[in-house]
């Protein structure tokens, strides 16, 4: 917190963050209200996911010849524009809200790879870069904590107009704020974009290669839980919907607990084993919740979900930032968050379709058994031995 701009970083996250937690509930809770329908829910989600699946590659390349903090500052601008087109729908224009989180997530497929690519430039790639992660994501797991439930409450209250309207200043004193960091990354390169740089880069280096594998699988797992989350609520648990936003504050607590204890965890296992062992955790916990018998074991089984899965999401960050090659890290960056859209855009409309043919209960179990499957996968495909975390090539190099 020393260092200005990482100050900068950090609070345009946080008043941000406060806007689009607000709406992680209420949004899908405004679309099955006004739909009554799961698989209007799950759509919501897969178009999250469109943008950063077609298009981040290609973000990501053109962001490695930009000024990062300035194309943050323009996508939080476009964000702001894009989640008033909600503020016209109703049940007869829903187009309108799945126009408005297509365009809402075109510019954070500007925004997140820039961000991830920034932070390294501005604190370093030593023991500052897992504290900044830390922080940050101590940060998050306070809001995922708080808004959710406050975003409900919201919903229920002033209504759908009063939270867009906290998201839209949200976005805009984001941008005001980006906007003074003085610390920039410049182009890295002159030569012209080249397709799905980012994506070779990955694949050539083997802790990347494994985590985009081991990840991928297990995001879809996590997907599909968030798609079906408000039918597990209303239909499961037989509750009102907004004790969604109770969930989603344990799994909150959860985070905010891994992610205190994330630098530990990181100096006494390594990688692999560290990203096994907490999706191996997130799976049991899985479990815990598609079998609640009511809300409060839920919320417990939801804060076992957060506290693995909070230390596997920074540990999998911070890797990613110090090896991928600093010139193509905007692209790295891209072309990891592109997975992770794959697997919310497979998760937010197979799981559904899914519960229609075999039922809830089932399909919520497999989606555990699928991030068991994760696990496996990672202790296969990434390596043991951090001499690893060199790129291929140089590894050849450094052997010769």
């Amino acid at each position: 917190m020393r260092n200005r701009d990482f100050r900068r970083l950090w609070l345009s996250g946080a008043v941000s963050g406060i806007g689009s937690w607000l709406l992680v509930v209420a949004i899908p809770v405004y679309v099955f209200t006004l739909t009554g329908s799961a698989a209007a829910t799950g759509l919501t989600l897969a178009l999250e996911a469109l943008p950063a699946l077609i298009l981040g590659p290609w973000a990501g390349v053109l962001l490695d010849r930009w000024d990062l903090a300035r194309a943050m500052w323009i996508a939080d601008l476009v964000s702001a524009a894009t989640v008033a087109l909600i503020l016209f729908a109703d049940r007869d224009h829903i187009w309108l809200i799945y126009l408005a989180i297509l365009l809402e997530n075109t510019a954070t497929t500007v925004f997140r790879p820039a961000a991830r690519a920034l932070l390294p430039a501005v604190v370093g790639t030593g023991d500052e870069l897992a504290a900044a992660n830390t922080l940050n994501a101590v940060t998050g797991s306070v809001l995922r904590l708080a808004a959710p439930p406050l975003g409900a409450l919201l919903l229920a209250g002033p209504g759908i107009e009063f939270v867009l309207a906290v998201d839209i200043v949200s976005y805009l004193v984001s941008a005001a704020v980006i906007a003074t960091v003085r610390t920039r990354r410049h182009a890295t390169t002159a030569e012209p974009p080249r397709p799905l740089e980012g994506l070779r880069a990955a694949v050539e280096h083997r802790a990347l290669r494994g985590i985009l594998i081991g990840q991928t699988v297990f995001l879809t797992a996590n997907a599909g839980l968030t798609a079906l989350l408000v039918p597990f609520t209303v239909d499961h648990l037989n509750a009102p919907g907004y004790v969604v936003g109770y969930l989603i504050s344990g799994l909150g607590a959860g985070y905010l607990v891994g992610a205190a204890l994330s630098t530990r965890a990181t100096r006494l296992l390594g990688t692999r084993e560290l990203l096994t062992i907490t999706q191996l955790a997130s799976a049991a916990a899985y479990f815990a919740l598609f079998n609640a018998p009511n809300v409060p074991i839920a919320v417990a089984a939801v804060v076992l979900i957060g506290f693995p899965g909070s230390i596997l999401l920074i540990t999998a960050g911070t890797t990613i930032q110090r090896a991928a090659p600093p010139e193509v890290l905007a692209s790295v960056g891209a072309i990891f968050f592109a997975a992770d859209s794959l697997a919310l855009l497979l998760g937010g409309l197979v799981a559904p379709a899914i519960t229609l043919a075999i039922g809830l209960r089932l399909t919520l179990n497999l989606l555990a058994v699928l991030a068991v499957c994760a696990a496996g996968v990672t202790l296969v495909v990434v390596p043991r031995h951090p001499a690893h975390l060199l790129p291929v090539r140089k590894q050849a190099r450094a052997k010769g």
